[in-house]
């Protein structure tokens, strides 16, 4: 079985993802779209119906932002179509999820606020957690007519499924060191005026780390065995 990754960023790797794709027999492939310090990327996106399956991961900056991500954002929608269209399951995270909404024929836009840190969502469903989950974004998917809302918070859409796709809007992916690397890029500042705290967020990643990949791989797993299938 093979698997599709795209990492947009150098920092966004599928981490707890990529190894549970191994464990469970999959070839990943990675295709890095940017390279460190540009927004710009002509590098090509293959042939999803080469693979069983396709995981467009987490950025930056959001699906609607043209004037930086415009060279590559539309071949990555049209990318998505043709696996949609030809049943290759899908599984977005953050970026990746909104991606995979505009390719559903849904629209992204900038959500009221960000969510930054450690969230529990309202949702019953057998196969994922309320949480806790790592959660990092300021933009929300607004689904299309046969999306299916699986979990939220008040703010937006937490999980969705549409056939054979699924997004989440955090980061069950995440490791602590994939978490301090991004906190490390950015000033205090950021975190203040979002009423959080750096230091806070990581130590709570010692007490809700371990839960949340528990939680991570009962997901991982509904993706495989009910979406994907």
């Amino acid at each position: 079985m093979r698997a599709l990754v795209v990492q947009h960023e150098p920092d966004g790797p599928p981490g707890l993802f990529g190894d549970h794709l191994v464990r469970r027999g999959y070839d990943v492939d990675i295709l890095q779209v940017m390279q460190p310090g540009s927004t710009h990327s002509e590098v090509p996106f293959p042939d999803p119906r080469a693979y069983d399956l396709v995981a467009p991961m987490g950025a930056v900056a959001g699906v609607y932002d043209h004037h930086l991500i415009g060279s590559w954002i539309h071949r990555e929608v049209e990318m998505l179509q043709v696996a949609l269209d030809a049943g290759v399951p899908l599984f977005g995270i953050c970026f990746g999820a909104q991606s995979i909404t505009m390719a559903l024929g849904g629209h992204v836009e900038p959500a009221p606020a960000y969510e930054v840190g450690w969230y529990t969502y309202d949702l019953e469903h057998p196969h994922i957690a309320a949480g806790p989950w790592f959660t990092w974004h300021g933009d929300r998917c607004v689904l299309p007519p046969g999306a299916t809302e699986l979990a939220r918070t008040e703010m937006c859409t937490q999980v969705f499924r549409q056939g054979r796709a699924a997004g989440v809007q955090f980061h069950p992916e995440v490791t602590h060191a994939m978490v301090a690397g991004w906190m490390a890029k950015c000033p205090p500042e950021y975190f203040a005026e979002r009423g959080v705290s750096a230091d806070e967020m990581l130590e709570q990643f010692v007490v809700n780390g371990p839960q949340a990949a528990i939680n991570a791989v009962e997901l991982f797993d509904w993706f495989l065995d009910d979406v994907a299938r």
